[in-house]
């Protein structure tokens, strides 16, 4: 395991180097991310057409993820991926600027997610070796809390850019780059890669390695993210319901604000009182957020959604990385979580053509109560898999 020195506000400095910089270049992809759906609007895109730049955006770092993680384990080092990774994030944002049709952006959104495949399972596999006393709720919380805490301050800049410059949406992904840069800064001097032992490394790759009740979690993970389609819809519908395109970035920052008072406190509390019982809590505010989404057409409660579905990834996000790397052994845990990511990217694709679909071609609400039902399914199946693993089936 990974063990640094002294702690600060609790956590190790790879910890904390991790934060920053997840924090750096969540800003810069979130100004981004925060105006991008209008901007495809404003070049004639669908809204199919969005969801599946969006989903094949993500998918495209799912195998990736795999391959990065199985590598770091078997080499011993976390530190190259993340420069790698973060490097091409911060070399492709600025690009934005010169994209004139959806095809381009979806070439660009591309290679910008296949720098975070590459960056994803080896980052991971840092933060859980890095932690020390059990504490993986509270290390992946705030992992989650600085990622947010990056949403929070780029559509900020995005809103601010917007006010004084209306529609000018290729300044704000110029200076987007700015941050993500400073982001590599903080890798290169604010990470110490520790050696492992050539005894510990992994040297191949079998899937009965892993236990049962890994699998099963991932079945479940599979049925939710079924119905989570992309976050692209729901700022569409918040602009649909009257918010106006300026204020966006601002509706989406209350998701943010939530998530990051919340993730560390919900991290900490999983560490006590078991993570399987806050990700059953996380599913059951999902299906109320995208029930709500679906069945509303008022601006207040809108806003209230979009601060439920912070404490919704507060519960979740974090967590479930923490409860994957609880659950498979350390010297596994760079590919254990590379297929938990893995799993995630792939099936993000289909739910965001489907929700797509369902949103241009059937009803506008079909998508929210399609990932209700299916975030209330993983709940019971959640609840299953307390009952099976108390009774030492799993």
């Amino acid at each position: 395991m990974i063990k640094n020195g002294k702690r600060l506000f609790g956590f190790n400095r790879n910890i904390l180097s991790t934060g920053l910089t997840s924090f750096l270049t969540d800003t810069s992809v979130k100004m981004v991310y925060s105006v991008m759906p209008m901007f495809l609007l404003s070049m004639g895109a669908s809204k199919t057409s969005l969801s599946l730049i969006e989903g094949l955006a993500d998918s495209t770092a799912a195998l990736i993820k795999t391959v990065t993680g199985f590598w770091s384990d078997k080499i011993g080092k976390n530190k190259p991926f993340m420069l790698i990774g973060y490097g091409i994030s911060a070399l492709i944002i600025p690009l934005y600027t010169f994209a004139f049709s959806p095809v381009q952006v979806l070439y660009l959104r591309f290679i910008e997610r296949f720098g975070k495949g590459i960056r994803t399972a080896p980052r991971d596999s840092l933060i859980a070796g890095s932690v020390s006393n059990g504490e993986t709720g509270k290390s992946f919380g705030l992992q989650k809390a600085m990622d947010n805490s990056g949403a929070i301050a780029g559509p900020l800049a995005a809103f601010a850019l917007l006010f004084f410059y209306p529609g000018n949406y290729r300044l704000i992904f110029l200076l987007a780059g700015i941050p993500a840069i400073l982001g590599i800064i903080v890798i290169i001097f604010g990470i110490k890669e520790a050696k492992k032992s050539k005894e510990s490394l992994l040297r191949k790759f079998h899937f009965k390695d892993f236990p049962t009740r890994y699998y099963l979690f991932l079945a479940i993970i599979f049925i939710f993210t079924l119905g989570n389609s992309t976050d692209a819809l729901l700022l569409v519908k918040a602009n649909e319901v009257g918010i106006k395109v300026a204020f966006i970035p601002l509706v989406y920052l209350v998701t943010s604000i939530v998530s990051v008072l919340l993730a560390i406190p919900l991290g900490a509390l999983s560490d006590k009182i078991g993570k399987e019982k806050l990700l059953v809590a996380g599913f059951l505010v999902y299906a109320i957020v995208y029930y709500g989404f679906g069945a509303t057409r008022s601006v207040g409660v809108i806003v209230t959604l979009f601060a439920l579905y912070g404490l919704y990834s507060a519960a979740t996000d974090g967590i479930q990385k923490a409860f994957v790397s609880d659950l498979i052994d350390t010297n596994k845990q760079g590919t254990g979580l590379g297929i938990y990511n893995a799993l995630l990217g792939i099936i993000l694709l289909p739910a965001s053509v489907i929700a797509g679909y369902l949103y241009d071609k059937v009803n506008s609400t079909l998508p929210f109560y399609f990932g209700a039902s299916t975030a209330l399914i993983s709940a019971v199946l959640m609840l299953l898999f307390i009952r099976l693993k108390a009774k030492g089936s799993i």
